[in-house]
């Protein structure tokens, strides 16, 4: 039971462990990030995995040979696009199914939707930085029967900038050594940028319903 507890919580916290990981694992490491990044993005009930802060750490252990960073990137641009294409279909083909089950927050659909709305295609590449909408971003796009050659257009687009500055920023920045030395609180720090593009959405939207209503 401990064994199960403990690699359950390397999987939802694997930007934390990553450093034991690689020495438990080795090269068996890429297949896990692979795991991780790809389930984050093309399973629909799994929006809580680590993303941009699994990323940064990557990026960080990279830095310091740990992993090879041609290598690296080849892995963890190719999850993404997989990972996107896989939740477009499960939308388009199973998404209403899906969306009114105990297993997905019926808000999120609905947020998601209302950000396509005002973004258009454009979600994809901007939800790449948003926890939550990126996962639920490809599976709204699918039922709504989105042309799926724009979509996987906006796809790769968005997974090359959201890799490559996620991984960068660790293989450049991550082991300063005030970061290395705070490295939990930087993780934080990466989590709570990543989602402020989302609260900074949702306030706009409360302060719009607001003024409307004392209109």
């Amino acid at each position: 039971m401990e064994f199960l507890t403990y690699i359950i919580d390397v999987f939802l916290h694997l930007d934390v462990h990553l450093g034991q990981v690689i020495q438990e694992y080795g090269t068996l490491t890429y297949l896990i990030l692979f795991a991780i990044i790809f389930c984050e993005t093309g399973l629909v009930v799994m929006p809580f995995l680590p993303g941009d802060s699994l990323l940064f750490a990557a990026g960080a252990f990279a830095a310091l040979g740990s992993l090879e960073l041609p290598m690296l990137l080849g892995i963890l641009y190719v999850a993404p696009i997989l990972g996107d294409s896989t939740n477009y279909w499960i939308g388009r083909f199973i998404g209403p199914k899906v969306a009114d089950s105990r297993w997905v927050k019926r808000e999120y659909i609905d947020k998601t939707h209302a950000f396509y709305e005002k973004h258009g295609g454009k979600t994809i590449v901007i939800a790449r930085f948003m926890p939550i909408f990126r996962t639920f971003a490809p599976f709204v796009a699918g039922i709504g029967k989105m042309n799926y050659g724009r979509f996987l257009t906006f796809s790769v687009g968005g997974t090359l900038l959201w890799i490559t500055v996620c991984v960068m920023a660790g293989y450049f920045f991550g082991n300063i050594p005030f970061v290395k030395q705070n490295f939990s609180l930087v993780i934080f720090a990466i989590i709570g940028v990543s989602v402020l593009p989302m609260a900074i959405h949702l306030r706009q939207k409360y302060l719009k319903k607001r003024r409307a209503a004392n209109a």
